[in-house]
């Protein structure tokens, strides 16, 4: 008996194998119960979409003026009367952006929609150009015996789009309603987030074991600045690309300069695939405007993302995100994928967290597991020193 129950330890509890296997068997067994009584949990997914709005606005305006109200209080403001100033300074910025700067894009979106004809009517008398010239000939005689096919997939497709856009017609209300209380929301979040929230990490690791409070600390302390930096960096940068490109377009005589500048600061946001967006409406007005213009527009385009990269995202980014850019790229491109817009803006930072709390679980998970061989003390002695050097 004894020496089954010798190769019964033998084989399950002390083969490393073994136990990596039956700890995935009941990880899976967990994840598929869950999913079984998912509906339990779907008072808390209302609660989430609820109040993630004005808390996901809320945290990226935390980490823009937090800076500045600490230099404040460090200066002897006190902590509230900084807020409030920063308050007012921003309510002036959005006064003078709708006094100078709204009216101009208005002006200028105005004039794009009288202008639109003329573009299409260019655009159309170009591609009759092209219908009659012998390329067009040769792909119609190879696609016709398939055009009765294309036609269906287009009329199929047509209708999709049209069913779609009448469904989410019936959801206007509900996302102009939600904007409006996120918009109203914010910046009372915003105030208490600012006044209160460095108290906040220190309100949660009371609430774990005492074990854990040092290497949770450490976690919080890594995630924060791989947020922070983030956001930061990527704002700054996204206003320098605009800037530039405002100086650019007026120099080459761009038509609609402000709003295409615009444009691009906005989708700047998103790594690598903002700018091919950015760039897009630009080459359609160059195009219709001259070729010549649509070289310029080139040059100014290169000049102004070799400057973002060799100079300003080096400097103001640095290499915080410690991410490769084939890894940031799949990252966007799924998150676009599972979550949308919401998705693919927040996917580099939300990626970053990720991977420093999976970093610290790993390894926590050498050290109790023995899978991995005798750890040294020396991983856990540096989250201990970090953790209370960032305490003190």
């Amino acid at each position: 008996m004894k020496g089954r129950l010798s190769k019964f330890k033998q084989f399950f509890i002390e083969n490393k194998f073994v136990l990596g296997l039956l700890i995935f068997l009941l990880v899976a067994l967990d994840i598929y119960v869950l999913t079984k009584i998912s509906f339990i949990f779907h008072p808390l997914m209302v609660i989430i979409e609820t109040v993630a709005a004005p808390i996901i606005l809320a945290g990226i305006s935390y980490y823009l003026f937090n800076p500045i109200i600490d230099f404040l209080e460090k200066k002897g403001w006190h902590r509230g009367w900084s807020i409030g100033l920063l308050y007012i300074v921003i309510i002036g910025i959005i006064v003078l952006i709708f006094s100078f700067v709204i009216p101009a894009v208005r002006d200028q979106i105005v004039s794009l929609v009288k202008t639109f004809p003329s573009y299409w009517n260019q655009i159309t008398d170009k591609f009759n150009e092209f219908s009659q010239s012998s390329l067009f000939n040769q792909i119609k005689e190879r696609i016709s015996g398939n055009m009765s096919d294309i036609m269906k997939t287009v009329s199929e497709k047509g209708t999709s789009v049209v069913n779609s856009a009448i469904d989410s017609i019936g959801n206007i209300v509900g996302t102009v309603t939600e904007v409006v209380l996120a918009i109203v929301t914010t910046p009372l979040v915003l105030f208490y987030l600012l006044k209160d929230g460095k108290k906040l990490p220190d309100f949660i690791l009371k609430m774990l074991p005492v074990n854990g409070r040092a290497h949770t600390r450490q976690v919080f302390s890594e995630a924060n600045h791989q947020i922070s930096s983030y956001i930061r960096g990527q704002i700054i940068v996204s206003l320098c690309i605009g800037i530039l490109l405002f100086i650019g377009y007026l120099i080459i005589g761009l038509p609609y300069a402000l709003t295409l500048a615009i444009v691009a600061a906005c989708t700047s946001i998103v790594p690598y695939l903002g700018p091919a967006i950015a760039i897009t409406p630009a080459i359609i007005i160059s195009i219709v405007t001259s070729p010549w213009l649509l070289l310029k527009l080139i040059v100014v385009w290169v000049v102004v993302q070799l400057l973002e990269g060799k100079f300003i995202s080096p400097q103001v980014m640095g290499k915080t995100l410690k991410v490769h850019p084939i890894t940031i790229l799949f990252v966007i491109l799924v998150a676009g994928k599972l979550f949308g817009v919401l998705g693919v803006i927040f996917a580099v930072p939300g990626y970053a967290v990720l991977k420093v709390i999976v970093t610290h679980v790993f390894i926590w998970f050498k050290r109790v597991s023995g899978l991995y061989g005798e750890q040294p003390e020396s991983e856990y002695e540096q989250i201990e020193e970090k953790s209370n050097g960032s305490g003190k």
